[in-house]
């Protein structure tokens, strides 16, 4: 391919709405132009990187048994109804009325289940993996970072079904040992983490993850075990309370003025893991009061899953008073059960003795508080957010938390969907049951996004030679002016084609240093740089874009030298 024939807009300039390295080199490349906001066009080079990581994804997922589907991205409502997700993915759902009333589909758990349910009738049928490459469209209230949080993408999304739960956990250890070929390939650095299933459901899931500065989920990780997990279900080896040594009687003083932990610390000397610190929230519109210990902060994602909650939120002023008959500050665990309100409390405060917390008086607390002998808590959940230094769960060594991009998410989903959709098969014995299904989904661009995260320096991108749009560029300078430099040119170019090697031929009439600053925006893993003083010693100078590195090669040697670089890269 020559590049006067292609379409390639390079920016010099940092586009201003650009903040993450990523979003700035995808526009600076030509990779991508916005549209509007959270949505992008692809452009020639772009299109040809999602096109390898595609190729990546389908040779993998073939690997496993997948069968390819293209699924409509316009969907009936209805069908999203009887699953009720349309209720459950609120605005983040496009909705479209005309002649009837339409959504566009965020995933495709519904239409999958729901041509299950026209051909799947016998446990003969099973089991199935059917994945499908397409566009999604989520109404992304904040759209930002290019294309890693967008109104419309590609994903990878791929359902297993089975007869049975054996099954599905054979299925979904195939996926699991798919995706981790497909980052190795597309050369990512990744982890995996135990992650919450949400508003997807099912019994077990793990997300994919690239660690970044500018990533959106955070996770827990040991660098001794390799234990990982996303923040909304880590856990640490943090010691339970337990009993004080004086654990005497509940005792009520006075504390004027005190609304935080750090307060009762401060002022009356109070160790902070005797502080049982109690917050409200109103949870499917009644009243949940959570003990915490200290100043542990409360995971709302934990808080939702362990009571199966479909609403959460804190409880207002009013409501603490309400409830409670205390300002904030002042709210605690003793003497609710006659205000019908539901005391749960975090796996640290499992036998705990000697604790304080409000009164439900302004300006007093209790103390010496035991939650077994004083107060009407019954359910114990781990609901505390990790923090970083806490020992591993696993081996004790102090936890890192990170910032990480979601690359991919697996599930297992059981019968959820299958039982709303009515899609059921005969056993062996005749009898009916739901289907036992998996979802699991690639974000495309995601893989690109991460990749160029993970690989580029002040100069621009660093192609791996899976992902790059082209293998080698060809730099001839002085084109003009040098006869023998565009034969060779030519010569090169044509003989790499002939060998199905990618390349791109800068045939463009430019200053040597516009074209070497391109290059290296580009970022393709080989440079072959031909000019007129190292051919006439009948030599061709090489450049490996990753490491910067520079050779000057016999003319002679340059197509082994390049194919066994390619096969090494």
């Amino acid at each position: 391919m020559r590049q006067s024939q292609l379409f390639t807009p390079t920016l010099k300039e940092i586009p201003n709405e650009a903040q993450i390295p990523s979003h700035q080199l995808m526009l600076r490349a030509g990779l991508i132009r916005p549209l509007a906001a959270g949505i992008y066009s692809f452009l020639p080079l772009g299109l040809r990187v999602k096109q390898k990581v595609e190729q990546i994804i389908r040779e993998e997922m073939n690997a496993i048994g997948g069968q390819e589907f293209l699924l409509p991205a316009l969907n009936p409502k209805s069908i999203w109804e009887e699953t009720g997700r349309v209720e459950a993915m609120g605005d983040v759902m496009f909705h479209i009325k005309n002649r009837e009333e339409l959504v566009l589909a965020p995933t495709h758990e519904e239409i999958i289940t729901f041509h299950a349910r026209q051909h799947i009738k016998s446990y003969r049928d099973l089991p199935q993996i059917w994945y499908q490459i397409q566009t999604k469209f989520r109404n992304e209230p904040r759209p930002k970072s290019g294309v890693l949080r967008g109104r419309q993408f590609t994903m990878k999304d791929a359902y297993s079904m089975d007869s049975t739960t054996e099954g599905l956990d054979e299925s979904y250890d195939k996926h699991e040992s798919a995706y981790r070929k497909i980052y190795t390939r597309s050369g990512l650095n990744f982890f995996v983490v135990g992650a919450s299933s949400g508003a997807m459901g099912g019994s077990a899931s793990q997300e994919f993850m690239t660690e970044s500065p500018f990533g959106e989920d955070t996770c827990a990780v040991c660098e001794n075990c390799g234990y990982a997990a996303n923040i909304e279900v880590a856990t640490s080896g943090i010691k339970a309370v337990g009993k004080s040594d004086t654990n005497g009687e509940m005792e009520k003083f006075e504390t004027p003025g005190t609304r935080t932990i750090d307060d009762l610390i401060n002022k009356f000397g109070i160790d902070e893991e005797r502080c049982a610190k109690s917050v409200m929230y109103i949870i499917d519109s009644k009243p949940v009061l959570i003990l915490m210990r200290g100043n542990d902060e409360l995971n709302e994602e934990k808080l939702t899953n362990a009571l199966k909650a479909t609403s959460i939120r804190p409880a207002e002023s009013s409501e603490l008073s309400q409830y409670s008959g205390a300002e904030p500050g002042s709210v605690g665990p003793v003497n609710l059960a006659d205000k019908n309100v539901r005391i749960i409390a975090d796996d640290l405060l499992k036998g705990a003795g000697g604790m304080v917390s409000g009164a439900n008086h302004t300006g007093f607390h209790f103390k010496n508080i035991d939650l077994q002998r004083d107060t009407d808590v019954t359910e114990f959940f781990d609901l505390r957010t990790v923090l970083a230094g806490e020992p591993c769960p696993k081996c004790s060594t102090p936890l890192r938390v990170v910032n990480a991009i979601e690359v991919g998410h697996i599930f297992k989903l059981g019968t959820k969907y299958s039982k709303a959709l009515n899609a059921t098969f005969l056993n062996a014995e005749g009898e009916e049951h739901p289907i036992i299904m998996g979802s699991y989904g690639i974000g495309v661009e995601r893989i690109m996004a991460c990749f160029i995260e993970q690989n580029h320096d002040e100069k621009g991108i660093q192609w791996s030679a899976a992902l790059a749009p082209f293998q080698v560029h060809l730099l001839g300078l002085g084109l003009k002016k040098s006869e023998n430099v565009r034969n060779t040119c030519e010569k090169i170019h044509d003989e790499l084609t002939a060998l199905k090697i990618e390349v791109l031929y800068d045939d463009r009439d430019e200053m040597p240093g516009m074209k070497f600053n391109d290059a290296d925006l580009l970022g393709f893993p080989l440079q072959i740089i031909v000019g007129d003083k190292n051919l006439s010693n009948g030599n061709i100078e090489l450049k490996f874009r990753k490491s910067g590195e520079r050779t000057i090669i016999p003319a002679e040697n340059l197509l082994k030298t390049v194919q066994e670089f390619l096969q090494n890269a």
